[in-house]
C-alpha cells in the first residue's frame, strides 16, 4: 500500500471511531436533564395592583451553583446523582419558578427579571441554602431565605427562611427528582403568600 493510501485509510478510521459516540453501546451513557415547575396558585385574595416587583438569579454555594443533583449521604457528605442532572444552573431555574409561581398568582401589578425593563417597586432576594435528597431520611429537602428589598431605599422590609421537605416515593432518580420539585413547588407557594402579606 502507497503512502497516499495509507492516509486515506487513517483518515477513514478516524472519523468511524467518532462516530461511535452516538451508537448505542459506545462513549458515555446518556444523562437525564430535569426541569423545575411553579405550584399552581388560586388567583384570588389580597392584590398588590400597583407594586411591582423584581426576581434576581439565586445565590447559592457552588455545589449548588450548576446543574448537578445533591445527595447526602447517611454520613453527611455531599455527593452528585448520576445519570440526572437540571436542565440549566439551579439558580435560573429556581428563579424561573419563582417569577412564574408569581405571575400566576396574579396579585401583583408586574413580575420580571433584571433586564426586562420595569419600573421595580420590590426585590425578592433569595439564597439557595438546601436543595438535595436525604437518602436515610428518604426526603427531599429544600431551604431557601428570602428577602425583600426596598428597590427605591435599599431597605429589607421582611426576612424569612422557608424550609420544605417532602417524601420521596420510590428510588432512582426519578424519584429524587420528583420529590425536590414538589419540596420547591411548596416552599414557592408559601414565599408568594408570604409576600403578600408583608407588603
Amino acid at each position: 500500500m502507497g503512502l497516499k493510501h495509507a492516509h486515506c485509510g487513517l483518515a477513514i478510521l478516524s472519523v468511524m471511531l467518532g462516530g461511535c459516540a452516538a451508537i448505542p453501546g459506545f462513549g458515555p451513557p446518556p444523562v437525564d436533564a430535569y426541569d423545575l415547575s411553579a405550584p399552581l396558585l388560586p388567583a384570588s385574595g389580597s392584590r398588590l395592583a400597583r407594586t411591582q416587583i423584581l426576581v434576581p438569579e439565586p445565590a447559592a454555594l457552588k455545589l449548588l451553583d450548576g446543574q448537578d443533583i445533591a445527595i447526602r449521604t447517611s454520613d453527611g457528605a455531599l455527593q452528585l446523582l448520576g445519570g440526572a442532572r437540571w436542565s440549566d444552573r439551579l439558580p435560573r431555574l429556581v428563579q424561573a419558578g419563582l417569577v412564574e409561581a408569581y405571575e400566576r398568582s396574579g396579585r401583583f401589578g408586574g413580575v420580571g427579571k433584571p433586564g426586562e425593563g420595569l419600573a421595580i417597586d420590590y426585590q425578592i432576594i433569595v439564597d439557595i441554602r438546601a436543595f438535595e435528597v436525604r437518602v436515610d431520611e428518604g426526603r427531599a429537602h429544600v431551604e431557601l431565605f428570602v428577602r425583600v428589598l426596598d428597590d427605591r431605599t435599599g431597605v429589607v422590609r421582611a426576612s424569612r427562611d422557608f424550609s420544605t421537605t417532602v417524601p420521596v416515593a420510590g428510588s432512582g432518580g426519578d424519584s429524587f427528582v420528583a420529590a425536590l420539585d414538589r419540596a420547591f413547588q411548596n416552599a414557592a407557594a408559601e414565599i408568594v403568600t408570604w409576600s403578600v402579606g408583608v407588603l
